[in-house]
Order: structure tokens, then C-alpha cells, then sequence
């Protein structure tokens, strides 16, 4: 069973830098797609970034520039790290994996695991 662990999360003011990272556990492999989705409150949840190997990244427009999202796959990890931060960045962070979908996949719906989130808060 595939489990992901979020963490990474905090309190940042406006235009300062974090990274986000995610740990995969389970039979997850090179051959799945890894992606970062957010949900602000009240807001449903949206795409920010996703890849799968080798080399294909689909970043969302309003992050591009200053979002870059990686992965180690001998570790299972895939991170975001994020600068430039701005306060309608404030979000719950959250990891997704899927062995079918490609990065530009970017409905909710198409992802198969979740991780449980972490909160970033972007202070103006």
C-alpha cells in the first residue's frame, strides 16, 4: 500500500523561501508520476506542480519562476522547493503519486494517493 509523509512546512514571511518534501512508502518506483497540489480555505483543491521521469515537468502558471519541484528516486522523495513566496501562497501542501497519470494531469480527481498535507502560511 503506497503512503506518503509531507513535511516541510511552516510560517514564512512574504518573499522568503521553503521546501517542501515528500516520502513515498510502498511499491512506488521511477514510473510514477509525483505532484504537489495545494488547497487554500474555502478554495477546492489545485494543481501546482508535477513530474515523472525522465525530465517531464509541468509546473502551474501562477508558480512558475518560482517554484521548482524535483525527485530522488532512491530515496522516493519529490520535493518543492519554493521562493518568492507570496501571502496567497498560504495553503495546505499536498503530495501526490499516481502510476498512470502524466504531470499535466491536474484535476484532483486523476491521483490516485495522497499524503495528509502540511500547512504553509505566508505572512504580508
Amino acid at each position: 500500500q503506497v503512503q506518503l509523509e509531507e513535511s516541510g512546512g511552516g510560517l514564512v514571511q512574504a518573499g522568503g523561501s521553503l521546501t517542501l518534501s515528500c516520502s513515498a512508502f510502498g511499491p512506488v518506483d521511477s514510473s510514477y508520476s509525483m505532484a504537489w497540489f495545494r488547497q487554500a480555505p474555502g478554495k477546492e483543491r489545485e494543481f501546482v506542480a508535477a513530474m515523472r521521469e525522465p525530465n517531464y515537468t509541468y509546473i502551474e502558471d501562477s508558480v512558475k519562476g518560482r517554484f521548482t519541484i524535483s525527485r530522488d528516486n532512491a530515496k522516493k522523495t519529490v520535493r518543492l522547493q519554493m521562493s518568492s513566496l507570496k501571502p496567497e501562497d498560504t495553503a495546505v501542501y499536498y503530495c501526490a503519486v499516481d502510476s498512470k497519470v502524466v504531470p499535466t494531469a491536474t484535476r484532483a480527481a486523476a491521483w490516485d494517493y495522497w499524503g495528509q498535507g502540511t500547512q504553509v502560511t505566508v505572512s504580508g
